[in-house]
């Protein structure tokens, strides 16, 4: 496949709505899948069981259209009236009289949620028992991909390994230099690319509702206090900061709000698209510009987390998201090849060490900082103010400087992985 045609798909495939935080969604549409397949008679009984990963991340989240957290919840809402044909919006237009049905199921005690002994960072697995008769659903490696369904003992569906030529087709795009996908990006038609510049009033759209009134931890709306008091200035950074955080502010309480996401979650979207939004609102760029640059960040964005995993011990947002719309700000000022790897090597150096200890109101913080550090990152490379490499695990290149991230994320922090689960765990 053509390096063109690679970009594209993974860009269709990667920037979708998602309502919700992703790893509740992943688990309502399994349960909303699993519900179809005994045809949508009653429940009796929903066991599912979550990679360590997924749940971290689903513990103290909120769901959308209730004032609760977690994902029993979450699995009730797909069950009573959730839509699979949705995909990540899945709970989208739910009836108030499903939400308190969902509710009495938690009640009852009709879910059962447990952790799967999985290598796998993604990985939900739904077995659910009706008066219609049983299914078992499984997705993994991503939120929305089914690779299991059974319905009544009977297997429907089993593409563990139909996946592996896409599979490769990523591999071979993320190996390529970021320069050279960069240079692609510029080519490409901008009618092929335009299609992106919806993420941007979306998630604009989504930051505005939690600067108007306050929501979880009212980050963003603090920001905006203190800019409008002259405490903090009216600059692109603290706007990026503000608008960034203001949107994980609605997206981690509950906010049902879709938002455009980026290689599986809804907080890389925000990551990854609210700084651009923040650049656009100080500086007059045409809409191709601004397509191209969705484009980078995206792409950037999906590079690394593909060495660091979908799902990891780092923080993604401020790791993968942050980096992709720190290189997108730096394109957009006009950076070349030198330019580009130092925003990359300094995002790699500054940020490294944020760790991702699950979804929640307080990521509203994280993804401030990261949205500071992307604006940050771009502005110094751009005077050719550059770590240099070999500098801790920065690389002689941008592509070297990510392969040590994964390296790290992967090898090194799997034990971190497992000590902040077991944190959280004994909070409850």
């Amino acid at each position: 496949m053509d390096l063109k045609k690679q970009i594209i798909n993974t860009l269709k495939a990667e920037v979708v709505p998602a309502l919700g935080c992703t790893e509740p969604v992943a688990v309502a549409l399994a349960c909303a899948k699993a519900k179809a397949l005994v045809h949508n008679s009653k429940v009796t009984n929903v066991n599912i069981l979550v990679s360590p990963n997924i749940y971290k991340n689903g513990l103290c989240v909120g769901i959308p259209y209730t004032d609760e957290v977690g994902l029993q919840i979450a699995g009730a809402l797909g069950i009573v009236g959730g839509n699979a044909e949705k995909d990540l919006q899945v709970l989208e237009g739910l009836r108030e009289d499903q939400i308190q049905e969902a509710k009495i199921i938690v009640q009852k005690g009709l879910i059962s949620l447990g952790i799967k002994e999985t290598k796998e960072k993604v990985y939900v697995e739904v077995f659910v028992q009706a008066e219609g008769g049983s299914a078992k659903v499984i997705l993994q490696e991503k939120h929305n991909r089914f690779i299991y369904l059974e319905q009544n003992g009977e297997i429907l569906c089993n593409a563990v390994n139909l996946e592996q030529a896409q599979i490769a087709d990523l591999s071979e795009l993320y190996e390529k230099p970021i320069y050279e996908i960069i240079t692609e990006i510029e080519n490409i038609e901008y009618q092929e690319l335009a299609f992106l510049l919806e993420g941007l009033e979306m998630n604009e759209e989504v930051a505005k509702v939690a600067l108007e009134k306050k929501m979880g931890m009212g980050v963003g709306k603090g920001f905006l206090d203190n800019m409008e008091k002259g405490i903090l200035s009216d600059d692109l950074m603290n706007y990026a900061m503000m608008l960034t955080a203001a949107g994980a502010d609605a997206r981690m309480s509950g906010a049902p709000i879709p938002v455009m996401s980026s290689n599986g979650s809804g907080n890389h979207g925000l990551t990854a698209i609210l700084p651009i939004v923040a650049y656009r609102r100080k500086f007059d760029v045409s809409k191709e510009a601004y397509a191209r640059a969705l484009a980078i960040s995206h792409i950037v964005t999906g590079y690394i987390k593909h060495y660091t995993g979908r799902l990891s011990a780092l923080c993604g947002c401020g790791v993968a998201a942050a980096s992709g719309a720190a290189v997108a700000i730096a394109w957009l000022m006009g950076a070349d090849k030198e330019r580009i790897d130092g925003t990359i090597k300094n995002m790699v150096a500054n940020i490294t060490g944020m760790v991702c200890d699950g979804a929640k109101v307080g990521c509203a913080l994280k993804l401030a900082t990261a949205a500071a550090t992307a604006v940050q990152s771009a502005l110094l490379a751009m005077r050719r103010v550059i770590v240099p490499s070999k500098n801790g695990i920065v690389g002689l290149t941008a592509e070297e400087s990510i392969r040590n991230l994964g390296q790290l994320g992967i090898e090194g922090m799997t034990v971190t992985d497992d000590v902040i689960l077991g944190i959280m765990q004994n909070m409850q």
